[in-house]
């Protein structure tokens, strides 16, 4: 599929499903081919992926909706929840901390760039998961949840915890996108 098409498809997708279009081991495999293959500053490898399939993806969303103490809505974390897994994202900052003593001059960089691949790697899986035929979307629930989920999943204390990526089968579309007048974004400069 062609990259245009394969960016097109990559939607925000809320009513997903457990029964994926590929196998656990599919994700998996494609999870970590993708992750090789994102590129970072001064090749740094600082990102850290952490995929929950089943009981453990279930755990996670209930852990979620317990640490809000009901100031999440319940149906916001079931569709989340009825999904096949969970994506978390993280970057380790001891691989920061090291870049940052080996060159102080950029220093105060690295967390940005380190942030700025786990950019690119979660847009780069979430768009992997749709050219598979599988709906995914992109929560923020930490810096809340953090210490807890850390603790429960034995977690380092190093990792940055960026984003959580819930993932399924696509139950429902996304509505149709509506066109943007780009020029407003892109400025074009020659000569």
């Amino acid at each position: 599929m062609e990259l245009k098409k394969i960016l097109e498809k990559r939607r925000s997708i809320y009513n997903i499903g457990n029964d994926l279009p590929i196998s656990e081991d599919e994700v998996t495999t494609l999870v970590k081919d993708l992750t090789e293959l994102v590129p970072d500053a001064f090749d740094m490898k600082s990102a850290r992926v952490i995929i929950l399939f089943n009981e453990k993806h279930h755990f996670f969303w209930d852990t979620v909706f317990n640490i809000f103490d009901g100031k999440i809505s319940r149906e916001k974390i079931e569709s989340f929840k009825s999904g096949a897994g969970t994506i978390l994202y993280f970057y380790d900052k001891n691989v920061v901390q090291v870049l940052q003593e080996k060159f102080p001059l950029y220093a105060q960089n690295f967390p940005i760039w380190a942030n700025q691949a786990n950019g690119m790697l979660q847009f780069t899986i979430w768009s992997g998961l749709a050219e598979k035929g599988i709906g995914a979307n992109l929560q923020h629930y930490n810096p809340v949840i953090d210490k807890k989920i850390k603790e429960i999943f034995n977690i380092p204390e190093s990792y940055e915890f960026v984003a959580q990526m819930p993932f399924g089968n696509i139950k429902l579309e996304a509505p149709s996108k509506a066109k943007e007048n780009i020029d407003t974004r892109v400025i074009v400069i020659k000569n």
